[in-house]
């Protein structure tokens, strides 16, 4: 479904991905996973169009994204939940999640889809006239998932979602993504929490220095020795 082929990217005179490639499937969660500086925000924000590479390809169903706006990108059916979550501190939880519909224009449907939000995150209903800002972290990155679900995506994008949250909010919210991944929803998840990437994603990717250094199912990189004590820990 998503491809990205051979992507190289500078920033000035830094060579930030060296021909990078990962394809992430219809229906799966896929691990970009790897040390901060790795190139892992670049790739996607490459997908994004917020980033122009300088050479390589990034594809949707066999059809080129290159050179479209962030917009255009979301409207083909890819959105980003971006590290730090992002969210409109001075806009309520409601307008938060309506501006994630900016691109549709059905209000029926773009209020069902508010209700199917605030069912899978049941906190958000409570909070929804309260302004963004009030809200705790976990709450914070669980309304930047609910805004991006908002716009309809086919590939759903999210960068450190786990990041400066307390462990157990982390547990939360990776539960949360397998139960859009088991309702359909393809994903595709950076993150430095390797040990959690690993337990729910199909397959990862590891990056090094803007280069892809091992790949495959994600519960076989997981046994992988080398996997195990530069990413998990384990001795």
């Amino acid at each position: 479904m998503l491809e990205v082929k051979n992507l190289h990217v500078y920033y000035g005179g830094i060579h930030a991905l060296h021909g990078t490639s990962l394809r992430v499937p219809e229906g799966q969660i896929v691990g970009l996973l790897g040390a901060n500086g790795a190139g892992k925000s670049t790739t996607m924000r490459s997908i994004m169009g917020l980033v122009k590479p300088t050479e390589g390809d990034i594809t949707l169903d066999g059809t080129s994204l290159l050179g479209l706006r962030s917009f255009e990108v979301v409207r083909r059916g890819v959105a980003m939940v971006p590290e730090g979550r992002r969210v409109f501190t001075n806009l309520t939880v409601s307008e938060n999640l309506r501006l994630g519909a900016y691109s549709r224009s059905h209000g029926a449907a773009i209020q069902h889809d508010m209700e199917e939000i605030f069912s899978l995150f049941p906190r958000l209903k409570e909070r929804e006239r309260q302004s963004a800002g009030t809200l705790s972290g976990g709450e914070q990155q669980m309304l930047a998932l609910g805004r991006a679900l908002m716009s309809k995506p086919r590939v759903l994008m999210i960068d450190e979602p786990s990041l400066g949250l307390a462990p157990v909010l982390a547990q939360d919210v990776f539960q949360r993504l397998n139960d859009l991944n088991g309702a359909g929803q393809t994903i595709l998840l950076i993150e430095q929490n390797a040990r959690a990437a690993l337990s729910i994603a199909h397959y990862a990717y590891i990056l090094e220095s803007g280069s892809i250094v091992l790949e495959g199912p994600a519960k076989e990189l997981a046994r992988l020795d080398e996997v195990r004590k530069s990413y998990l820990g384990v001795h």
